[in-house]
């Protein structure tokens, strides 16, 4: 199991140098509420000279799939190659709120929109009239966009996110990995079998499927209060929209956690940021990220490597700078004592 750091925004550039001199494999670059992820990608591409990287993930509505292809055209480039595509349909708040375009057959149009992108990076004239996306537009007056050039990179992986169990069988049909968040090592267990059932629907196996969830990661002496430092970042998760159309609401709810998941949304409609948070389950915060000191952090991470996981993406929460490079070191050291290969072999690897 390799390591990867969600880089955050504050720190960034320290945050990407760190974890590539500790031999950590990718650097993923989320989008949210403050920052897209291209920007920053770019920042650190200049930044770094070994560790890959990758959005983590680019919300498709808010891209064409031909801007995509030109954005990774681009970070290919300003990488020497280094660059991989995570992908995300988003969710109804995000869709509807922010980019104002209906959150209607999710899965069609991811479909489309990774066969219209695989085509773009393939320098293939991009003609795609399918029900989601007409390129060129029927009688438009624009020619097909094509790539011009060469990637450094043939062969840029793409990483789907998915949450529900159609969406995890569509990212093994079509994509070359899963970005998951809220994952357990039992949640990743389930998550493979929807995963390998959608493969085979494609007639491959999952040979070089990337498995890759986004854990956060606090180091201290009590779990309890190392938990503390995650609960408004949930807590934000499962109060996006509707709660009948929100993923995360509905899979806090399918975890056991339905009267909490209840709570943290109403609370934060109410304006009660901190009740909200608070209401966040400890054992729902414990299953699905890494909390306490290094040896749990160690146990934690040797039950994802066992559950499947190929890349664990770590998001180091701290208010203090130092002390978020600090996680990423306890977690190389804990990795590199499961492993017998050195840091420089795994990632040749």
């Amino acid at each position: 199991m390799r390591l990867a750091v969600n880089v955050p925004q504050q720190g960034a550039g320290e945050a990407v140098e760190e974890a590539e001199r500790l031999g950590y494999e990718i650097a993923f670059v989320p989008e949210g509420y403050r920052s897209d992820a291209a920007s920053l990608l770019g920042y650190i591409a200049a930044r770094t000279t070994r560790i890959h990287l990758a959005a983590g993930v680019f919300q498709m509505p808010g891209r064409t799939p031909v801007m995509t292809a030109m954005t990774t055209a681009m970070l290919d480039g300003l990488s020497g190659g280094r660059f991989r595509i995570g992908l995300g349909s988003a969710n109804a708040h995000v869709m509807e709120g922010w980019h104002g375009a209906p959150f209607d057959r999710p899965l069609g149009r991811t479909r489309e929109y990774v066969a219209i992108l695989r085509a773009a990076l393939a320098g293939k004239p991009v003609v795609h009239l399918g029900e989601h996306f007409r390129i060129p537009l029927p009688g438009g007056r624009g020619e097909p966009f094509r790539l011009p050039g060469r990637l450094i990179n043939p062969d840029i992986p793409i990483y789907l996110a998915a949450v529900g169990p159609r969406a995890l069988e569509l990212a093994g049909e079509i994509a070359d990995g899963w970005f998951g968040v809220f994952c357990s090592p039992d949640r990743i267990t389930e998550a493979l079998g929807r995963i390998r059932a959608g493969a085979a629907r494609s007639g491959r196996g999952l040979a070089g499927f990337e498995v890759i969830p986004s854990v956060p990661i606090v180091v201290g002496a009590d779990p309890a209060v190392c938990a503390d430092a995650i609960r408004n970042y949930v807590a934000r998760f499962v109060s996006l929209g509707d709660r009948a159309h929100n993923f995360y609401y509905a899979f806090l709810e399918k975890s056991g956690h339905g009267a909490a998941a209840a709570t943290i949304w109403q609370r934060f409609r109410d304006g009660d940021l901190d009740g909200a948070a608070a209401a966040v389950p400890f054992d729902f915060l414990d299953a699905t990220a890494l909390l306490g000191p290094p040896d749990r952090i160690a146990d934690r991470l040797a039950a994802y490597a066992a559950a499947g996981v190929t890349t664990i993406a770590l998001s180091p929460f701290a208010a203090d700078p130092q002390q978020r490079l600090e996680a990423l070191r306890v977690a190389a050291a804990a990795s590199a004592a499961l492993s017998p290969l050195t840091t420089k072999e795994r990632h040749v690897h």
